[in-house]
């Protein structure tokens, strides 16, 4: 069993069409610290609508383990493969798992949504998602934040008041640039 999850990083686990569930519980029952984030969604059935929780991200589990370690992982009922480059397994971004992580927590409306790189980086200040980075869209009168998993290209949206978003300024987000441009001169050594 994975007992030392504080070193590990998270990964994504690529497991059959809707088995989500199931690869979750058999990775919990063997103690792996494991993440499927859900949103709920109505359908009609012939006699009735009923509310139901699917996965986020469908297809994908995201677990935390060592990766020198990952063979009972990769023998779980369900699991294809450890997402990655080639044959080595990428490791996700601690800051997107967080930040998914903080969307269900919320409980706040979510569904998947396209994979977005460009728009309006924002910083929310206030409420549930204090302090997570994100895309804010409007859609249908609402605003809602963009959540990403940059390896999956996937995403997904939240709904948020208006009140708690704070602009990024592209100068928070850039690196230093060169020193001519705070004012100080190159000068060749001689």
């Amino acid at each position: 069993m994975e007992t030392e999850n504080i070193a590990c990083n998270w990964y994504a686990l690529r497991v059959r069409s809707r088995h989500e569930n199931t690869v979750a519980a058999h990775l919990h029952a063997r103690g792996y610290e494991s993440f499927l984030p859900l949103h709920k969604c109505q359908r009609r059935w012939s006699d009735r609508l009923k509310e139901i929780d699917l996965p986020l991200f469908a297809g994908y589990v995201f677990c935390r383990f060592n990766v020198l370690n990952r063979l009972p992982v990769l023998a779980t009922p369900g699991v294809v493969h450890v997402v990655g480059v080639g044959r080595n397994p990428a490791p996700i971004d601690a800051t997107e798992i967080a930040a998914i992580q903080a969307a269900v927590k919320s409980g706040l409306p979510r569904q998947p949504w396209p994979f977005l790189e460009i728009g309006h980086r924002v910083k929310i200040a206030h409420g549930p998602f204090c302090g997570v980075e994100g895309i804010l869209l409007g859609f249908r009168g609402q605003q809602r934040l963009v959540l990403s998993v940059t390896l999956l290209q996937r995403s997904i949206a939240v709904q948020v008041d208006e009140s708690w978003v704070q602009p990024i300024r592209q100068q928070q987000r850039a690196s230093s640039g060169p020193a001519t441009s705070k004012g100080l001169s190159w000068q060749p050594i001689a």
